[in-house]
């Protein structure tokens, strides 16, 4: 078994980290507890040539990078790490009297059939301008395009329910795949669902039951990647990760962020510091209170509309997941202070060194061995785990907040009787 995070970007990506390079990228995966990593942005020429330089085809449709460029990792964490040519496009376009901004992620099974993707797509616009590129036509065209080329390229619809970019989006998305993709939809296996949606409130669909729910980072810095993730059953090929997409067979489910935690879960209006719930959202008529414009409708609203189950519904085949909060927000919370703060920076590491990748601190390891380490965290994995946690949903492009803890006396340990 092994994680995968197939949706990453590159630093020639818009608001993207420079450190988002390969090396890097590698570095952070075995931190993380990543076996398969996306490379993200293959549509990019000078992307799509450091994958070339720095990349060693594996000959199943994987790549290991070169040792040459591997960086140092701790001792704890060290494992293989393999990547797949992954891409995002963003299709911005006119149909059925509406604007549409539908963004796809792509799975390709080569350099040879990356390179010609990228010279039709070159066609059709820019591929030099954002290691994410913005094409003007119909998304539909795009999969007949790539698919004409390169038959095994897998396409999935990106963060299928964030407002502005997708294909359920409340502002530029559709009601139903088949609105979207129309005679092209069997072509769609798999959605990802995105940090503001998890499979749970995917499973109200009905029509959503035949389809494969992915989640993936969508990183645009180091620390992010895993953020969310894959858990796989197949052997380390192309043919059998996106196979194992397609059927369902191997695909053993997903890791998620708690949706809450999404800039796009609920309804609101960021300038005006609002945040509303569906069921406020259209007592106020879709207007805010403070400024009377309309609200950005997040994902949580938009399933109500389009779901024909009640909330709790879970299919007879649905596949198992596990919410997590970063290791790095843990800790930030404990110590009172930023992610990026020196003490939890120091403090992450230390840790990781001594337990081990932060999937298996999170998810595996005994809460002794870390209460050994630190008490608090040990405490907060707990509550984690159990799903003990008090949220502040995110809105309107606003990251939400993910707490453990209440109010500042339950910051204190438990004592290790209760613990253990």
């Amino acid at each position: 078994m092994f994680y995968a995070d197939l949706h990453i970007h590159s630093k020639f990506s818009r608001a993207t980290s420079k450190d988002m390079n390969l090396e890097t990228i590698e570095q952070w995966a075995q931190i993380k507890g990543i076996k398969l990593m996306g490379t993200g942005d293959f549509t990019h020429p000078e992307w799509l040539k450091e994958i070339d330089e720095k990349l060693q085809e594996e000959g199943n449709g994987l790549f290991t990078l070169k040792e040459p460029y591997k960086l140092q990792v701790p001792e704890s964490c060290k494992g293989e790490v393999y990547f797949i040519l992954t891409a995002e496009i963003s299709c911005i376009y006119q149909k059925n009297g509406k604007l549409r901004k539908i963004h796809l992620l792509l799975l390709c099974p080569s350099l040879r059939d990356a390179t010609k993707i990228n010279h039709a797509l070159s066609q059709i616009g820019s591929l030099t301008a954002d290691g994410r590129p913005i094409l003007g036509i119909d998304v539909k065209e795009i999969m007949r395009i790539i698919l004409e080329i390169s038959p095994e390229t897998l396409l999935i619809p990106a963060h299928a329910w964030t407002p502005h970019f997708s294909v359920f989006g409340s502002q530029s998305g559709f009601d139903s795949l088949e609105e979207c993709f129309e005679e092209l939809t069997p072509y769609i296996y798999a959605i990802e669902t995105g940090l503001s949606s998890d499979p749970k409130m995917n499973w109200r669909l009905s029509k959503l039951d035949k389809i494969i729910l992915i989640s993936n980072s969508d990183a645009h810095s180091p620390s992010k990647i895993g953020r969310e993730a894959n858990l796989l059953d197949t052997e380390l090929s192309y043919s059998a990760i996106t196979e194992a997409i397609k059927t369902g067979e191997g695909f053993l489910g997903t890791v998620e962020f708690f949706p809450e935690e999404g800039k796009y879960h609920y309804d609101g209006h960021r300038i005006c510091g609002i945040r509303l719930s569906p069921k406020e959202t259209i007592s106020r008529n879709y207007l805010c209170p403070s400024c009377g414009k309309k609200v950005t409708v997040g994902v949580m609203h938009r399933v109500e509309l389009l779901s024909d189950r009640e909330e709790g519904f879970k299919p007879d085949k649905a596949l198992p997941y596990k919410s997590i909060i970063p290791l790095l927000e843990i800790m930030a919370e404990i110590n009172n202070c930023s992610t990026q703060s020196k003490i939890v920076q120091n403090t992450y590491m230390k840790t990781i060194f001594k337990l081990g990748n932060e999937y298996e601190i999170l998810m595996n390891k005994a809460l002794s061995e870390i209460y050994e380490v630190n008490s608090k965290l040990a405490e907060a994995i707990e509550r984690m785990r159990s799903g003990k946690v008090l949220v502040e949903p995110g809105y309107d492009g606003e990251y939400g907040k993910i707490r453990v803890f209440g109010e500042p006396e339950e910051m204190k340990p438990k004592g290790q009787t209760i613990l253990f």
